[in-house]
């Protein structure tokens, strides 16, 4: 058995997810889900929790985004060496079988460690960009979210399987596996064949597989709230793909459904533990999946990467142990208001220079700035705010205010980069009483500029399909309160004139409401308490105390350790 380090046969959690932000410019994330994943390993790296983490190497990323001339995105690939990184190669490879061929799969490890007394967590990316492999299976790690059907379901193989044979190659000792999203789902068909009793001790009708032991080992957390969300593959493209080393699929009907192969009803039926990662969104998901029982671990995001260097030095000054103890931001009272609005203009003036670095546009420091940043996609409704754009020129005609905006399409998203070029064409239109910015090329970095930056976050999906959303909390560290949506997790912390403010009620699909309700609390209610300092450094202080204290990853790691994975 090879090890990379003695450490290894300590008992692990292992942590499969198909992205992880690990660093701004090394390209395995695409958005909120990789962002999640990479700020749970470093908390728990923080907690001292002995876990792996399994993603793929994506070495041409997901894309560098341009914007043209035309409001049009224009996507460039965004590769990254991992030697050139100081990745160390693992000394061991193991096969999976697509389409008849033998896949060789070899890992790099990336290492989180642990600050204030933690531990070391290593990160396994898997990569078949190797001399072993056949051109086209060299590329299958390549490309995060590339390709078609059958290019995702080989890469879920890869991960799932291959993620699962590497672990044990490399004499990881796991005791439970955590599903972050249904792509990995496919490691429970190969600890099924793991842990598969013997014919020899089989009575006749008998299955061979030992599906409490597999249950037992393993925790699932679901992220999509509406069922078009699912990752599901057609049968027969399956059986083309996968050929040998697969159980029956008579069998894997049982478990993944009989019309096609859902990898969110195959993670639910081999899980032990299941959870949504908001109250509502748990909620959402007992209704999709009546006959299972759906736990709730709201999201959080990791506290010293999202507080800004002026924001963390305050804290750190007068509220030591915070970043251990992000709960001590209840007393953020103690931190005299001078020195918050000084951290933010300081952040505040970062951000504008980086405008005028990407977009040559001089924003202005003196007015209220709304800041919209996140995948751009349909459901998340960028396009919201310019419902009446006669309504939003009068506001802000009468109340000068600015906003920035950035986000990427996915390449196959038609709709999503539709919205792109909408949004640039009401740029132009409203250009003489509004001045609104599109930053090119959203990553972590320019989203810690923008959310500690900007003075109020934007947040308008639709219901219910905002199953967590965590751009908002990584606001509230900065003392920025959010507008939002109540979807996700701001129905828990939306606390109206304290927090921020909601938009619209709760009832599902009344976007006539959201748009009347979104305009009148800018107009009258927003606007005007910028304007009243006392008012805004209490909303400041309300956004930090009531949410960045509870809506952090070292609250959700913890409950995950003690709920979860039983530690």
């Amino acid at each position: 058995m090879i090890m990379l380090h003695e450490s290894n046969g300590i008992p692990r959690v292992a942590y499969f997810s198909m992205e992880i932000a690990l660093d701004h410019d090394i390209s395995t994330y695409s958005g909120g889900l990789g962002v999640l994943a990479g700020d749970t390993l470093r908390s728990a790296a923080d907690v001292g929790l002995h876990m792996v983490a399994v993603t793929l190497i994506s070495r041409a990323g997901y894309f560098y985004q341009q914007i043209g001339a035309d409001g049009n995105q224009i996507e460039i690939p965004q590769f990254w060496n991992p030697e050139q990184r100081g990745l160390r190669a693992c000394p061991a490879k193991v096969s999976v079988n697509i389409e008849g061929r033998t896949v060789w799969i070899g890992g790099w490890e990336y290492k989180i460690r642990g600050q204030g007394g933690g531990t070391e967590l290593p990160v396994i990316l898997l990569d078949t960009d190797l001399p072993e492999n056949a051109p086209e299976d060299r590329e299958l790690s390549l490309y995060l979210y590339g390709g078609d059907a059958t290019y995702r379901f080989k890469q879920e193989m890869i991960l799932g399987i291959g993620g699962t044979r590497l672990l044990q190659a490399l004499g990881f000792h796991i005791n439970k596996y955590h599903m972050n999203e249904g792509h990995s789902a496919l490691l429970t068909i190969e600890l099924l064949q793991r842990y598969a009793y013997s014919y020899r001790d089989l009575r006749p009708g008998e299955s061979a597989f030992n599906l409490p032991l597999v249950r037992s080992k393993c925790i699932f957390t679901t992220h999509t709230p509406v069922e078009a969300g699912q990752d599901k593959f057609d049968y027969n493209m399956v059986q083309q793909v996968v050929r040998e080393d697969f159980i029956d699929i008579a069998e894997l009907k049982k478990l993944a459904g009989e019309d096609c192969l859902n990898m969110t009803r195959l993670a639910l039926n081999l899980s032990e533990y299941i959870n949504g990662v908001a109250k509502a969104h748990a909620v959402v998901s007992r209704q999709m999946f009546p006959s299972y029982r759906v736990h709730a671990i709201t999201n959080g995001v990791y506290s010293q990467k999202w507080a800004s260097p002026q924001m963390a030095a305050l804290y750190d000054q007068f509220l030591p142990g915070w970043r251990h103890e992000p709960e001590q931001l209840q007393r953020i009272d103690q931190i005299d208001k001078e020195k918050i609005l000084e951290a933010h203009h300081q952040a505040k003036t970062i951000l504008f220079d980086l405008v005028q670095k990407l977009t040559g546009k001089t924003l202005d420091l003196s007015l209220p700035t709304i800041g919209f940043a996140r995948r751009m996609t349909a459901y998340k409704r960028p396009d919201l705010l310019f419902s009446d754009r006669k309504r939003l020129r009068a506001i802000a005609k009468k109340q000068p205010f600015q906003l920035i905006l950035a986000g990427k399409a996915h390449p196959s998203d038609y709709r999503g980069k539709e919205l792109i070029s909408e949004l640039h064409r009401f740029i132009q239109e409203l250009a003489d009483d509004l001045t609104i910015v599109y930053l090119p090329g959203y990553d972590t970095q320019m989203s810690l500029s923008l959310v500690s930056g900007v003075d109020i976050w934007l947040n308008t999906p639709l219901r219910p399909m905002e199953a967590s959303g965590t751009s908002g909390m990584k606001a509230a560290f900065n003392g920025v309160p959010s507008l939002s949506v109540l979807d996700g997790w701001w129905l828990e912390g939306c606390q109206e004139g304290v927090t921020g403010w909601a938009v619209g009620g709760v009832e599902v699909g009344n976007e006539a409401e959201d748009i009347a309700d979104l305009y009148h609390k800018l107009e009258h209610v927003v606007l005007p308490a910028y304007a009243d300092s006392q008012q805004w450094i209490q909303l400041m202080r309300g956004a930090i105390g009531h949410n960045a204290s509870v809506f952090n990853t070292h609250r959700m790691i913890r409950r995950y350790a003690s709920e979860a994975y039983k530690l």
